[in-house]
């Protein structure tokens, strides 16, 4: 579905993917993985066309989507619940929502409002409350009903459970559980590294810009070095 081929990009002059490669199949959940710095957001961001490419090959369904800029990506199907969660502060729950409902393919939507509120029954109680006025837990559950009103065929997730509390973590997780054994594709970054092993198919791992390592969630957690080397502090 979604193939990466020595991908370089960075931010103005300065360069912060030097050769990074995965790909993502139908199906599947992959794990983006390494230290802070390292470039995971650079590389979502290069993906969805909020960062120009320097370099390599970007494609989603054999179709090229380097230097497509952000709505046609989203319009091919990638679904981006960014870091930091960036929802709209001034509309309710349900204006976040209705903003960013798109059908993909000839079928009924399978996200729709009811699927939202039935995946997030907390949402549907503050419907009419102004995004701004949520908690930290309830706005990313907002973040990621908000991604999957898009109807993506990829869910990327950039740190979706970053500065949660544990109950709150739990439960997202849980979402994530759902969506998996529905068959959403899915790409993630996060730092809790027990949770993203239960989860993900595999895991590939980036430093200073460039693959490093990529193997299966059972073979990461087998090798303590990699842990050691590339994701501890």
């Amino acid at each position: 579905m979604l193939r990466i081929e020595n991908l370089q990009g960075g931010y103005g002059q300065s360069q912060v993917l030097f050769d990074v490669s995965l790909s993502v199949g139908t199906g599947e959940v992959l794990a983006l993985l390494g230290r802070n710095g390292m470039g995971k957001t650079t590389t979502i961001a290069t993906i969805m066309g909020l960062l120009p490419g320097w370099g390599g090959r970007l494609t989603f369904d054999g179709r090229a989507i380097a230097g497509l800029p952000p709505h046609r990506v989203a319009q091919m199907g990638i679904g981006l619940v960014p870091e930091g969660r960036q929802i709209f502060p001034t509309l309710t729950v349900e204006e976040n929502l209705v903003a960013t409902s798109a059908a993909r393919g000839n079928g009924p939507p399978r996200w729709t409002l009811e699927a939202v509120w039935s995946l997030f029954p907390r949402l549907k109680e503050r419907r009419r409350n102004p995004g701004s006025r949520l908690s930290g837990g309830e706005q990313q559950m907002l973040a990621i009903g908000r991604a999957l009103m898009t109807n993506p065929r990829l869910l990327i997730l950039d740190e979706a459970t970053e500065g949660l509390a544990p109950v709150i973590r739990a439960e997202i997780w849980a979402v994530l559980e759902t969506l998996k054994s529905e068959g959403q594709s899915i790409l993630l970054v996060d730092k809790n590294l027990a949770a993203v092993l239960r989860l993900a198919d595999r895991c590939m791992v980036i430093e200073k810009g460039r693959t490093v390592w990529s193997g299966t969630s059972r073979e990461l957690g087998e090798a303590p070095s990699i842990r050691d080397s590339y994701l501890h502090l």
